[in-house]
């Protein structure tokens, strides 16, 4: 998959190798297992009853199923970037080129990262605290307050808003396991690719564990329990299969993780599209089985 007359890249040299001296180490293994981890997280785990909440009963997999259908329309855009553009930066880079380094490219890469300062920490700290969250079950003292403060903040335009600043021992969780994936992030592409691998399968001991659980304690009568005129395609339908989209397409989100590497892919032009259409199709049968 490749897209034809794609301009050459500035750092490609003959031969396939960078003048940055990246090592190609991510096979096809090593990308979707890394794909699949940053996708799951603990998302699904934590979004389920919102999900069910928001369509109001079983019919909710609509929202998986379709999220999945719209994730790989988009998924194939990021295919064929990534395959036509095989190296490292993913979006960022793809501006650059696609508007032309020399005119809006680097406006438009610039305002990416821009947003991206904003929107990783949070992505980033969503998953932290998602953690800490599930710690609690285990260690109940988590709880613990430690510092409270309540905030009234004025604002022009939106006018005052009241805030409150809470600390706990989980929030200390939450924060160490930051620093934690940040100090394991700090590695050779090839010790990361192992990483990838042994926390792959503690996802899917985690989920096979989880859909276990499920099938001992099925109950058919529940499962499909259907309230009345649930497929009746009314504005209230729609609006809680586009909150129950909003919320899976959340929860796929990360299957273009391989592009961002992929300047440390082998075989970029094969293993960044299989790795990308490989991991929405695996995770959307965990999601639908789960």
């Amino acid at each position: 998959m490749a897209i034809q007359g794609a301009p050459q890249l500035p750092d490609a040299q003959p031969g396939g190798e960078d003048s940055s001296q990246l090592i190609r180490g991510v096979g096809l293994t090593g990308a979707t297992t890394l794909n699949m981890i940053d996708m799951i997280g603990v998302g699904p785990f934590i979004t389920i009853p919102l999900i069910i909440a928001a369509m109001n009963g079983p019919q909710a997999m609509l929202g998986w199923i379709f999220g999945a259908v719209l994730v790989i329309c988009d998924g194939l855009v990021w295919a064929e970037l990534g395959a036509a553009l095989p190296g490292s930066g993913g979006a960022y880079r793809y501006l650059n080129e696609i508007y032309n380094p020399s005119k809006l490219g680097r406006m438009m890469s610039f305002l990416f990262i821009w947003q991206l300062t904003f929107s990783a920490p949070l992505s980033i700290a969503s998953g932290c605290i998602g953690f800490a969250s599930y710690a609690t079950y285990a260690f109940p003292s988590l709880n613990r307050t430690i510092f409270e403060q309540n905030l009234r903040l004025p604002l022009p335009i939106v006018g005052q808003i009241d805030a409150t600043v809470l600390a706990t021992l989980g929030t200390f969780v939450a924060i160490g396991t930051c620093l934690f994936a940040v100090f394991l992030l700090y590695r050779k592409i090839t010790i990361i690719e192992r990483f990838s691998n042994l926390l792959w399968v503690g996802v899917m001991i985690t989920i096979v564990w989880i859909i276990g659980s499920g099938l001992w304690h099925f109950d058919s009568q529940l499962a499909f329990d259907f309230p009345p005129n649930a497929f009746e395609l009314t504005p209230d339908f729609f609006t809680g299969l586009g909150a129950a989209l909003l919320i899976a397409v959340y929860d796929y989100w990360g299957y273009y993780n391989v592009c961002y590497f992929g300047g440390e892919v082998r075989d970029p032009g094969r293993t960044i599209p299989r790795a990308v259409l490989l991991s929405i199709i695996l995770v959307a049968a965990i999601y639908i089985v789960m």
